[in-house]
């Protein structure tokens, strides 16, 4: 683009800002009991105001209370949007962006407010704008714009239950050709969608490399956690070290991803959260069989294993 063309370009992606993505819709569920137990335990969450309403009703509050961080989950659409959706500003605004090259899509971070607490039997309602598209940025994905949306939680009183901001960058990938290949060029076969390696989690990332799945541990308190961390979750300690796993598991919950089908992955694949033997919670392909073959508490064994010419991961067989 020249100048007068780009300025063109970031006018018609700005004119987006502000625009309403969903107004406010009620979920159609009320927050409840089975899903808060069911996200506690994929999770690994033990606290008693989520789950022990006997201590519940000792406490200040009562009741048992839902977790602030699950207001997202409430109101998701569910398997009916691999029927597809009507458009809207956000996947206008995505289409913007594609239609000018800028086809590549990173999620880079969420961040949660929370304002007040919610119980069983409440309606959250959502409502998200986009909310601002920083200037021309480049990144060592390659060149784009990073943009966010703004969610706004708010219950059947009307009071605002937190909100949720995440940002995505939209970017030109840098292999990505200027024109198109020649009738005798090779085309790149796709490969699975490289891990982002920062400073708290290359060491985990370089030892999967090497065929290790390790698990960080706290010097101070023992706590073992996953993914990696600066901070232990239990007594706030900065110091840690790692043990490693013998990978083997037990399944506690698991799906198949058949729609869409990405480019670069193994057509429907299962993935399912691991109930390591150490005690921490593992996300992972489930491979070496059919998906009427899984259960919620089979037992699997890891691999670590090159899943295709570029990448390394841990998957996981049947014991």
């Amino acid at each position: 683009m020249n100048e007068e063309e780009l300025k063109a370009f970031e006018a018609e992606i700005n004119s987006f800002v502000g625009q309403v993505v969903y107004p406010t819709t009620a979920a159609d569920y009320d927050i409840n009991e089975t899903m808060v137990r069911q996200w506690a335990e994929v999770l690994d969450e033990t606290n008693p105001a989520y789950l022990d309403k006997a201590w519940a009703a000792t406490s200040s509050r009562g009741h048992i209370i839902a977790p602030p961080a699950m207001m997202y989950v409430w109101g998701q659409e569910g398997f009916q949007v691999t029927k597809g959706r009507a458009p809207n500003a956000m996947s206008n605004l995505v289409a913007t962006f594609n239609k000018y090259g800028y086809t590549g899509v990173l999620g880079t971070n969420v961040k949660q407010d929370y304002r007040k607490e919610s119980q069983i039997g409440d309606t959250i309602s959502v409502h998200m704008v986009i909310d601002n598209i920083s200037e021309r940025k480049t990144t060592a994905r390659g060149t784009g714009y990073f943009f966010e949306t703004l969610s706004t939680f708010t219950d059947q009183h009307g009071d605002t239950v937190g909100t949720q901001r995440f940002k995505v960058l939209k970017f030109i990938p840098q292999d990505q050709p200027a024109t198109a290949s020649g009738d005798g060029d090779a085309l790149e076969v796709p490969t699975r969608i490289p891990s982002p390696r920062g400073h708290d989690n290359k060491w985990w990332w370089d030892a999967c490399d090497a065929g290790k799945v390790l698990i960080q541990r706290c010097k101070n308190c023992g706590a073992l956690r996953h993914p990696p961390r600066p901070m232990c979750g239990e007594c706030q300690s900065m110091e840690w070290d790692y043990i490693e796993s013998t990978l083997d598991g037990e399944i506690m919950s698991y799906t198949c991803l058949r729609h869409p089908v990405i480019p670069g992955y193994p057509k429907d694949p299962m993935i399912a959260v691991i109930k390591l033997a150490e005690g921490t919670h593992f996300v992972a392909n489930i491979v070496g069989c059919t998906y009427e073959d899984l259960s919620i508490g089979m037992k699997v064994k890891g691999k670590v294993e090159q899943v295709d010419e570029k990448t390394v991961l841990p998957q996981f067989y049947p014991a």
